[in-house]
């Protein structure tokens, strides 16, 4: 078989999307045990925003939490061309979850009453 008849890999499509997820109360879902809920600052690769979204909440469901509202934020290249600037640290976990195809949760903010 020569070279040009081997099929080479495709670009992959996937992308890293900057999601805010809040959740509510539910049994063992690790949250302080007087918060009433929390705000999740994840990075997530999908195709498109509404695959990271999709992913993201369904491995929150899985870890006993309780998805409330998402707010997308873009992709880097989105957040750089609205002028947001992006640690090194975020850019790095960033690249991890393209890496490894997979959701990262890069910040944890509990709701207290």
């Amino acid at each position: 078989m020569s070279d040009d008849t081997e099929k080479t890999k495709k670009p992959s499509r996937q992308q890293v999307y900057t999601l805010v997820i809040e959740v509510g109360r539910n049994p063992n879902d690790g949250l302080p045990a007087k918060a009433t809920g929390a705000a999740l600052m994840v990075y997530a690769s999908g195709v498109d925003e509404a695959e990271a979204v999709r992913e993201t909440v369904a491995i929150l469901k899985q870890a006993d939490m309780a998805p409330l509202d998402v707010s997308g934020y873009g992709t880097l290249e989105e957040r750089l061309e609205a002028g947001d600037e992006i640690a090194e640290d975020e850019r790095e976990l960033m690249d991890r979850a393209l890496a490894e195809n997979s959701v990262v949760v890069a910040q944890m903010t509990p709701f207290f009453d």
